[in-house]
């Protein structure tokens, strides 16, 4: 079965009280930015398929989380409108509590219907807190390791310098599984574009 797209993508984005509204604008303005870089788009071209695909999951506290851009098999020459799509998302979950334990397992669901799409699922979590409400991370992010998925992290560091060990042991897992740091939102155009480029390209980790 010649599938649509090499690699899709779940990118689930922390929109909880501790991301203000000029932080979300950074990180929705960071994604724009580094989907319209040319070496991600050489990246989304560089497999078999030619493409990605792209789902967009906004979450914060329990009941909140929302598929704001659902599955969309990218080329090459439609990163840059992609990303253009995607930074022009309202922010339409409320601030609240962080609930990464139900948003990761939503994003395992959402993902595993990408199957048809693509031979390489992952999910891509950005935020900058650990988990706080609703149940823990841990159980969804091994159901997505049973399920051949591999869950990133982007830790922005502002409000916890620790976010990177709750990260490591609670939420990534599967092939390769990483996190990568952003000391602040106005790091996290940069800190997206190695980490998507990364999980485009998924380079075995040495």
């Amino acid at each position: 079965m010649t599938l649509a797209a090499d690699v899709a993508l779940c990118l689930a984005v922390d929109c909880s009280s501790s991301v203000d509204f000029d932080e979300f604008g950074l990180m929705l303005d960071g994604y724009g930015w580094a989907l319209a870089q040319p070496e991600v788009a050489a990246a989304i071209g560089a497999g078999p398929a030619g493409a990605a695909a792209f789902l967009v999951l906004f979450w914060s506290g329990p009941g909140t989380a929302e598929v704001v851009l659902p599955w969309t098999v990218v080329r090459p020459a439609g990163a840059a409108a992609f990303g253009e799509r995607m930074a022009a998302l309202p922010r339409s979950v409320p601030p609240g509590a962080t609930a990464l334990g139900e948003a990761l397992g939503i994003a395992v669901e959402v993902t595993e219907l990408a199957r048809a799409l693509a031979p390489r699922l992952v999910i891509d979590v950005s935020g900058d807190g650990r988990s706080n409400a609703g149940p823990p991370p841990g159980p969804a992010r091994d159901r997505a390791v049973a399920a051949g998925m591999t869950v990133n992290a982007l830790a922005v560091l502002d409000e916890e310098p620790d976010l990177v060990a709750h990260f490591a042991e609670e939420v990534i897992g599967g092939p390769g599984a990483f996190v990568m740091t952003a000391a602040t939102y106005g790091d996290f155009a940069d800190a997206i574009l190695r980490k998507l480029l990364r999980e485009l390209r998924g380079a075995p980790v040495v």
